[in-house]
């Protein structure tokens, strides 16, 4: 009976974000650490093959993961609002942080990988079947790219910041104003780094090092922030 009460139901969403989010972030890390890699390896034949039979299965549980990570979240982080905690204490503010990353990963997943890819996909099989590749395949797949690689960077700082929100004790209240511009310097970073994914090019993530390496500077980054506002 105790999954009938609010804080039962808060936990059954907590237990399917992380379930979802561990499918999502794992084959997230799949295919940027792993079948990147193996690709790069492999003659084309080969790799249009693998893009047919493979790639369209992982991003099915990529993609899926990613929407179920953000619905559970988007209710848990609402319910749990609902039962009194103040938006600008310490919790309120670093699990924000969080869900913020979060959502700009689930909307690259929705709104420009997964899109992509789906030309990526169709273009193999069309080699496959004799015809041509699509002429804007390429581009898109590269566009596709730089989103899954700043998705990784936000990965980390996405971790560690739901992480901190229940066991690292900041045991700050965080006035009015200094959330205000808290939100403005945060989103200030975030729509840059966003910006870069939708339009830029890949530049130091183009290497698994590279691409973790910025994943804990912007930890960093994100934290001085914080600390420095409060």
């Amino acid at each position: 009976m105790e999954l009938l009460t609010v804080n039962g139901i808060l936990f059954l969403l907590r237990w399917v974000h992380f379930l979802a989010g561990v499918i999502w972030i794992g084959h997230l890390y799949y295919f940027n650490f792993v079948q990147g890699e193996f690709f790069k390896e492999i003659d084309p034949a080969v790799k249009n093959v693998a893009t047919q039979k493979l790639v369209p299965r992982a991003l099915w549980w990529f993609r899926w993961g990613a929407m179920f990570t953000f619905i559970s979240g988007v209710l848990l982080i609402t319910g749990t609002l609902h039962t009194g905690v103040p938006l600008a204490s310490s919790w309120g503010v670093l699990i924000l942080i969080g869900g913020l990353l979060g959502t700009l990963m689930w909307a690259n997943v929705w709104f420009v990988i997964w899109p992509n890819q789906k030309v990526v996909i169709a273009s193999a099989n069309q080699v496959l079947s004799g015809g041509q590749p699509i002429p804007s395949a390429a581009g898109l797949g590269a566009r596709a790219l730089v989103c899954s690689r700043t998705n990784v960077m936000f990965s980390i700082p996405m971790l560690f910041f739901m992480g901190a929100a229940r066991h690292l004790l900041v045991n700050k209240d965080y006035s009015q104003a200094n959330f205000g511009l808290l939100s403005l310097l945060l989103g200030i970073v975030l729509l840059l780094l966003e910006i870069n994914a939708l339009k830029g090019k890949v530049g130091p993530m183009a290497t698994i090092r590279g691409v973790i390496t910025g994943g804990f500077v912007l930890t960093l980054v994100m934290w001085v922030i914080i600390k420095v506002v409060a």
